[in-house]
């Protein structure tokens, strides 16, 4: 489960990256907005979430003890998440910056929790 959980992890960077980079270009570029970006960003980010589970779960199931910042950045990525969703009405008008810059937020997040693994 370790070992999926670390071969998961760039998976997940990696969609949360293109998926953020999708977002922000459609900012500026009219064209690439589509429904399915949409669809492709609460994917990235609900397989953020599941990382986070399986993180739990091999902490809680193995002896080994993962860093603090390691748990630290893993759940903040759960709040950054959050509150993104959170705000969308708020900023209703900068909505692409919002999630885009938010998703890669959340990438940036999710590279550092790998970095400070086990």
């Amino acid at each position: 489960m370790l070992e999926f959980h670390q071969d998961f992890a760039w998976v997940v960077v990696i969609v949360n990256g293109l998926a953020g980079a999708w977002v922000l270009g459609a900012n500026w570029i009219s064209r690439v907005r589509h429904v399915s970006m949409w669809w492709i960003v609460g994917a990235a980010h609900v397989l953020m979430m599941v990382q986070v589970v399986i993180g739990v779960i091999v902490q809680n199931t193995t002896e080994l003890v993962a860093p603090d910042f390691h748990l630290l950045y893993g759940f903040l990525t759960l709040i950054s998440i959050g509150i993104l969703y959170s705000y969308r009405q708020q900023i209703d008008g900068h909505l692409y910056l919002l999630y885009g810059l938010g998703t890669i937020w959340v990438m940036g997040l999710g590279l550092r929790a790998m970095f400070l693994g086990i």
